[in-house]
């Protein structure tokens, strides 16, 4: 057999391939002939859904911070209402609240103490932030790799196929490789783009609260070396 030959079985429309053999083909027909190899590019997609959608609301929730929050802060550090500023940080749910009552625990001791302690409670409140991005990143790697494998996978099937049946090719046995060829690399490569996307969106909003975070830390820092009026 020429690579004329070989060329022409592999062009030859999806129509024409089998006699029994519809023009349209269903999703879910066509992820059952990806075979085994769409199992995991499946179970990645759920993952990369869960981790998106959790992330999402889980940072969206961080980010709703009180614009006066600060200031009343301020007004209680000011009028030396210590406990009453640790009280209202208590009672708001939000990573900034949760940092800066660690630096009003350490009022009293030396600034560089307080700085320290703040900036320790901002790493922890960061890294529940990231929680499940590293897993998300290596989704969007990970699919197109599998994807290529399905990929290896169908053309070594179709060219065993091809090598048992020397002269005798029938096109409709070579049909089952191709597929799962093509399907393992699509669905590899739309699971992988869309949990990039999501990835980067995600890092994004991490990035705004930890922008806010600094700015509070500043802001706080401050306060306590203003000079007592």
């Amino acid at each position: 057999m020429n690579i004329l030959t070989i060329l022409q079985l592999v062009t030859t429309p999806a129509t024409d391939l089998t006699s029994t053999g519809t023009a349209e083909e269903t999703f879910l027909s066509l992820a059952f002939k990806g075979g085994w190899v769409m199992l995991p590019i499946l179970a990645l997609s759920f993952v990369a859904v869960y981790i998106t959608v959790e992330r999402y609301f889980a940072i969206k929730k961080a980010q709703n911070i009180d614009i006066n929050f600060m200031n009343r802060i301020r007004d209680d550090i000011m009028d030396g209402k210590i406990e009453s500023a640790k009280t209202l940080c208590q009672s708001t749910n939000n990573p900034v609240a949760r940092m800066i009552e660690k630096g009003i625990s350490r009022i009293g001791r030396p600034l560089n103490d307080v700085h320290a302690a703040i900036e320790n409670a901002g790493r922890l409140e960061i890294y529940k932030l990231e929680k499940g991005l590293p897993t998300l990143a290596t989704v969007s790697g990970g699919a197109p790799m599998i994807g290529f494998l399905g990929t290896v996978i169908g053309m070594v099937q179709s060219f065993m196929k091809m090598s048992a049946s020397g002269n005798n090719i029938n096109v409709g046995d070579l049909s089952g490789g191709i597929y799962t060829a093509l399907i393992t690399t699509v669905a590899g490569l739309i699971v992988g783009i869309i949990a990039y996307f999501a990835y980067n969106l995600l890092v994004a909003k991490v990035d705004k609260v930890v922008n806010t975070l600094e700015a509070s830390t500043t802001e706080f820092m401050d306060l306590l070396n203003e000079p007592v009026k």
